[in-house]
Protein backbone atom coordinates (compact mmCIF):
# COMPACT_ATOMS: atom_id res chain seq x y z
CA UNK A 1 0.00 0.00 0.00
CA UNK A 2 2.69 2.69 0.71
CA UNK A 3 3.94 2.30 -2.51
CA UNK A 4 1.45 3.99 -4.30
CA UNK A 5 0.20 6.02 -1.82
CA UNK A 6 3.99 7.70 -2.31
CA UNK A 7 3.61 7.95 -5.89
CA UNK A 8 0.33 9.56 -5.61
CA UNK A 9 2.44 12.32 -3.20
CA UNK A 10 5.14 12.73 -5.29
CA UNK A 11 2.54 13.55 -7.94
CA UNK A 12 0.91 15.83 -6.33
CA UNK A 13 4.56 17.66 -5.77
CA UNK A 14 5.70 16.82 -2.48
CA UNK A 15 9.28 15.63 -2.28
CA UNK A 16 9.35 12.04 0.48
CA UNK A 17 11.53 11.02 2.53
CA UNK A 18 11.19 7.27 2.12
CA UNK A 19 11.77 4.19 4.70
CA UNK A 20 11.02 0.78 4.23
CA UNK A 21 12.38 -2.57 5.26
CA UNK A 22 12.71 -3.78 1.63
CA UNK A 23 14.16 -0.43 0.58
CA UNK A 24 14.30 -1.79 -2.90
CA UNK A 25 11.01 -1.09 -3.52
CA UNK A 26 11.72 2.55 -3.49
CA UNK A 27 13.62 1.47 -6.99
CA UNK A 28 10.08 1.70 -9.09
CA UNK A 29 9.90 5.70 -7.32
CA UNK A 30 10.81 9.03 -9.07
CA UNK A 31 14.40 8.93 -7.23
CA UNK A 32 14.30 13.03 -8.45
CA UNK A 33 11.82 13.32 -5.79
CA UNK A 34 12.87 11.21 -3.29
CA UNK A 35 15.24 10.65 -0.15
CA UNK A 36 16.10 7.29 0.59
CA UNK A 37 16.44 6.52 4.74
CA UNK A 38 18.23 3.61 6.44
CA UNK A 39 16.00 4.41 9.75
CA UNK A 40 12.52 5.45 10.25
CA UNK A 41 14.26 8.03 12.62
CA UNK A 42 16.46 9.07 9.63
CA UNK A 43 13.08 9.53 7.42
CA UNK A 44 10.97 11.60 10.39
CA UNK A 45 13.94 14.27 10.49
CA UNK A 46 12.99 17.63 9.34
CA UNK A 47 9.39 17.19 8.29
CA UNK A 48 6.24 18.58 9.20
CA UNK A 49 4.44 15.28 8.52
CA UNK A 50 5.00 11.67 8.72
CA UNK A 51 3.12 9.24 7.02
CA UNK A 52 3.41 5.75 7.94
CA UNK A 53 1.61 2.33 7.33
CA UNK A 54 2.45 -0.77 8.53
CA UNK A 55 1.37 -4.34 9.18
CA UNK A 56 0.74 -4.36 12.95
CA UNK A 57 0.84 -2.98 16.28
CA UNK A 58 4.17 -4.38 17.47
CA UNK A 59 5.65 -3.17 13.88
CA UNK A 60 3.91 0.50 14.96
CA UNK A 61 5.41 0.70 17.92
CA UNK A 62 8.73 -0.34 17.41
CA UNK A 63 9.08 2.52 14.58
CA UNK A 64 7.55 5.00 16.78
CA UNK A 65 9.36 4.34 20.11
CA UNK A 66 12.25 2.08 19.30
CA UNK A 67 16.04 3.62 19.28
CA UNK A 68 15.85 4.54 15.63
CA UNK A 69 12.15 5.19 15.66
CA UNK A 70 10.72 8.08 14.82
CA UNK A 71 10.29 9.73 17.86
CA UNK A 72 13.94 10.74 18.37
CA UNK A 73 13.57 12.89 15.74
CA UNK A 74 10.71 14.39 14.69
CA UNK A 75 10.45 18.18 15.27
CA UNK A 76 8.04 19.67 17.62
CA UNK A 77 5.01 20.40 16.48
CA UNK A 78 5.45 17.68 13.23
CA UNK A 79 2.14 15.32 12.59
CA UNK A 80 2.31 11.78 12.72
CA UNK A 81 -0.32 10.23 9.98
CA UNK A 82 -0.70 6.66 11.37
CA UNK A 83 -2.55 4.69 9.04
CA UNK A 84 -2.07 1.38 9.75
CA UNK A 85 -4.62 -0.93 10.87
CA UNK A 86 -3.66 -1.22 14.84
CA UNK A 87 -5.89 -1.71 17.97
CA UNK A 88 -7.58 1.60 19.28
CA UNK A 89 -5.42 1.70 22.61
CA UNK A 90 -2.25 0.69 20.64
CA UNK A 91 -3.62 5.09 18.84
CA UNK A 92 -3.92 5.96 22.34
CA UNK A 93 -0.59 5.18 23.68
CA UNK A 94 0.97 6.06 21.08
CA UNK A 95 -0.91 9.73 20.85
CA UNK A 96 0.22 9.75 24.32
CA UNK A 97 3.65 9.70 23.53
CA UNK A 98 3.68 11.85 20.76
CA UNK A 99 2.16 14.65 22.90
CA UNK A 100 4.93 14.07 25.77
CA UNK A 101 7.65 14.49 23.06
CA UNK A 102 5.96 17.84 21.74
CA UNK A 103 5.04 16.19 18.29
CA UNK A 104 1.55 15.48 17.24
CA UNK A 105 -0.23 11.88 16.21
CA UNK A 106 -3.36 11.80 14.04
CA UNK A 107 -5.37 8.67 13.18
CA UNK A 108 -5.68 8.01 10.04
CA UNK A 109 -6.08 4.04 8.78
CA UNK A 110 -7.60 3.95 5.15
CA UNK A 111 -10.02 1.10 3.21
CA UNK A 112 -9.40 -0.02 -0.30
CA UNK A 113 -6.64 -2.75 -1.72
CA UNK A 114 -3.75 -1.07 -4.28
CA UNK A 115 -5.08 -1.08 -6.94
CA UNK A 116 -7.52 1.46 -4.96
CA UNK A 117 -4.48 3.43 -3.46
CA UNK A 118 -2.70 3.70 -7.61
CA UNK A 119 -5.99 5.06 -8.23
CA UNK A 120 -6.52 7.39 -5.42
CA UNK A 121 -10.29 5.47 -4.35
CA UNK A 122 -8.94 5.29 -0.88
CA UNK A 123 -11.38 6.10 1.79
CA UNK A 124 -9.34 7.90 4.44
CA UNK A 125 -10.96 7.54 8.20
CA UNK A 126 -9.49 10.36 10.39
CA UNK A 127 -10.08 10.89 14.24
CA UNK A 128 -8.03 13.07 16.44
CA UNK A 129 -7.61 17.00 17.53
CA UNK A 130 -9.27 19.36 15.36
CA UNK A 131 -6.15 21.11 14.41
CA UNK A 132 -4.18 18.52 13.77
CA UNK A 133 -6.78 16.76 11.13
CA UNK A 134 -7.19 20.48 9.57
CA UNK A 135 -3.22 20.17 9.14
CA UNK A 136 -3.33 17.18 7.14
CA UNK A 137 -6.18 17.21 5.63
CA UNK A 138 -4.85 18.67 2.00
CA UNK A 139 -1.97 15.49 2.21
CA UNK A 140 -4.77 12.80 2.48
CA UNK A 141 -7.13 14.82 0.04
CA UNK A 142 -4.40 13.84 -2.24
CA UNK A 143 -4.31 9.88 -2.26
CA UNK A 144 -7.72 9.55 -1.59
CA UNK A 145 -11.83 9.71 -2.76
CA UNK A 146 -13.02 10.98 0.83
CA UNK A 147 -11.70 11.98 4.30
CA UNK A 148 -13.92 10.79 6.83
CA UNK A 149 -14.34 12.60 10.00
CA UNK A 150 -15.05 10.30 12.85
CA UNK A 151 -14.47 12.98 15.92
CA UNK A 152 -11.79 14.19 18.59
CA UNK A 153 -11.27 10.55 20.03
CA UNK A 154 -7.63 9.12 19.01
CA UNK A 155 -9.20 5.60 18.76
CA UNK A 156 -12.40 6.27 17.10
CA UNK A 157 -10.77 5.36 13.28
CA UNK A 158 -9.00 2.28 14.81
CA UNK A 159 -12.51 1.62 15.51
CA UNK A 160 -14.50 2.37 12.60
CA UNK A 161 -11.75 0.41 10.55
CA UNK A 162 -11.57 -2.88 12.27
CA UNK A 163 -15.44 -2.74 12.07
CA UNK A 164 -15.46 -2.00 8.00
CA UNK A 165 -12.73 -5.12 7.82
CA UNK A 166 -14.59 -7.59 9.80
CA UNK A 167 -17.69 -6.57 7.68
CA UNK A 168 -15.62 -7.44 4.58
CA UNK A 169 -14.50 -10.28 5.69
CA UNK A 170 -18.18 -11.41 6.73
CA UNK A 171 -19.11 -10.28 3.58
CA UNK A 172 -16.80 -13.23 1.56
CA UNK A 173 -17.58 -15.68 4.48
CA UNK A 174 -21.06 -15.10 3.19
CA UNK A 175 -20.27 -15.33 -0.54
CA UNK A 176 -18.18 -17.93 -0.20
CA UNK A 177 -20.79 -20.18 1.39
CA UNK A 178 -23.24 -19.24 -1.75
CA UNK A 179 -21.38 -19.40 -4.37
CA UNK A 180 -20.11 -23.19 -3.05
CA UNK A 181 -23.63 -24.14 -2.35
CA UNK A 182 -25.05 -23.05 -5.99
CA UNK A 183 -21.93 -25.12 -7.41
CA UNK A 184 -22.89 -28.04 -5.38
CA UNK A 185 -26.19 -28.27 -7.21
CA UNK A 186 -24.52 -27.37 -10.07
CA UNK A 187 -25.51 -24.03 -10.91
CA UNK A 188 -22.63 -21.40 -12.11
CA UNK A 189 -21.09 -19.76 -9.46
CA UNK A 190 -19.98 -16.93 -11.85
CA UNK A 191 -23.62 -16.51 -13.06
CA UNK A 192 -24.57 -16.49 -9.31
CA UNK A 193 -22.19 -14.03 -8.24
CA UNK A 194 -23.13 -11.39 -11.55
CA UNK A 195 -27.03 -11.89 -10.82
CA UNK A 196 -26.90 -10.71 -7.14
CA UNK A 197 -24.52 -8.68 -7.32
CA UNK A 198 -25.91 -6.24 -10.05
CA UNK A 199 -29.46 -6.55 -8.57
CA UNK A 200 -30.03 -7.28 -4.65
CA UNK A 201 -26.13 -6.99 -3.33
CA UNK A 202 -25.41 -4.20 -5.78
CA UNK A 203 -22.39 -2.72 -3.87
CA UNK A 204 -18.34 -2.45 -4.80
CA UNK A 205 -17.72 -5.27 -2.04
CA UNK A 206 -20.23 -8.17 -3.95
CA UNK A 207 -19.10 -6.76 -7.13
CA UNK A 208 -15.43 -6.58 -7.11
CA UNK A 209 -14.77 -9.84 -4.08
CA UNK A 210 -17.44 -11.42 -5.18
CA UNK A 211 -16.24 -11.79 -8.91
CA UNK A 212 -12.87 -12.80 -7.28
CA UNK A 213 -14.72 -15.74 -5.21
CA UNK A 214 -16.82 -17.12 -7.85
CA UNK A 215 -14.25 -17.30 -10.53
CA UNK A 216 -11.67 -18.65 -7.76
CA UNK A 217 -9.34 -16.03 -8.36
CA UNK A 218 -7.05 -15.96 -5.78
CA UNK A 219 -3.82 -13.95 -7.32
CA UNK A 220 -2.41 -11.64 -7.71
CA UNK A 221 -2.32 -11.20 -3.56
CA UNK A 222 -3.70 -7.81 -2.79
CA UNK A 223 -4.14 -8.47 0.96
CA UNK A 224 -1.88 -10.96 2.78
CA UNK A 225 -4.29 -13.69 4.90
CA UNK A 226 -2.25 -13.50 7.99
CA UNK A 227 -3.03 -9.35 8.08
CA UNK A 228 -6.79 -10.14 7.80
CA UNK A 229 -6.63 -13.09 10.66
CA UNK A 230 -4.50 -10.12 12.67
CA UNK A 231 -7.67 -7.75 11.97
CA UNK A 232 -10.42 -10.63 12.81
CA UNK A 233 -8.57 -11.44 15.84
CA UNK A 234 -8.53 -7.62 16.77
CA UNK A 235 -12.20 -7.37 16.14
CA UNK A 236 -13.11 -10.42 18.33
CA UNK A 237 -10.89 -8.64 20.82
CA UNK A 238 -12.83 -5.60 21.00
CA UNK A 239 -16.17 -7.58 21.20
CA UNK A 240 -14.55 -9.30 24.56
CA UNK A 241 -13.36 -6.33 26.02
CA UNK A 242 -16.55 -3.91 24.89
CA UNK A 243 -19.01 -7.24 26.38
CA UNK A 244 -20.16 -7.28 22.76
CA UNK A 245 -21.58 -10.77 21.62
CA UNK A 246 -20.32 -10.93 18.45
CA UNK A 247 -21.00 -14.82 17.21
CA UNK A 248 -19.69 -14.23 13.45
CA UNK A 249 -16.66 -12.28 14.48
CA UNK A 250 -16.22 -16.02 16.17
CA UNK A 251 -16.70 -17.66 13.21
CA UNK A 252 -14.26 -15.32 10.82
CA UNK A 253 -11.81 -15.59 13.41
CA UNK A 254 -11.68 -19.62 13.57
CA UNK A 255 -11.65 -19.23 9.49
CA UNK A 256 -8.38 -17.07 9.17
CA UNK A 257 -6.87 -18.87 11.65
CA UNK A 258 -6.84 -21.96 10.07
CA UNK A 259 -6.23 -20.58 7.22
CA UNK A 260 -3.12 -19.45 8.68
CA UNK A 261 -2.33 -22.55 10.71
CA UNK A 262 -2.65 -24.04 6.85
CA UNK A 263 0.32 -22.31 5.64
CA UNK A 264 -2.02 -19.84 3.44
CA UNK A 265 -0.91 -16.74 6.08
CA UNK A 266 1.30 -14.81 2.43
CA UNK A 267 -1.91 -15.77 0.48
CA UNK A 268 -4.92 -13.43 -0.13
CA UNK A 269 -7.51 -13.12 2.04
CA UNK A 270 -10.05 -13.81 -0.30
CA UNK A 271 -8.43 -17.10 -0.81
CA UNK A 272 -8.62 -17.91 2.77
CA UNK A 273 -11.60 -17.84 3.10
CA UNK A 274 -13.27 -18.72 0.02
CA UNK A 275 -10.54 -21.93 -0.59
CA UNK A 276 -11.51 -22.70 3.24
CA UNK A 277 -15.47 -22.92 2.56
CA UNK A 278 -14.83 -24.99 -1.00
CA UNK A 279 -12.61 -27.25 0.66
CA UNK A 280 -14.71 -27.87 3.50
CA UNK A 281 -17.40 -28.68 0.93
CA UNK A 282 -15.61 -31.37 -0.83
CA UNK A 283 -14.86 -29.16 -4.18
Amino acid sequence: MGLPIVKNLIEAGYHVQVYNRSISKADELDQSAITRCSTPAEAATDVKFVLSILSDDEVVREAITGEDGILMTMAEDAIHISMSTISPETSKEMADLHEESGSLYLTSPVFGRPDAAAAKKLWVCISGQRAIKDLAKPILETIGQGVIDFGEDVRAANVVKLTGNFMILASLELMSEAYTLAEKYNVDRNAVSEFLSSTLFSAPIFKNYGKLIAQKQYEPVGFKAKLGYKDARLAFQLSQLSETPMPLVSLIHNRMLSAVAKGWGDRDWVEAISRGVTDDAGL
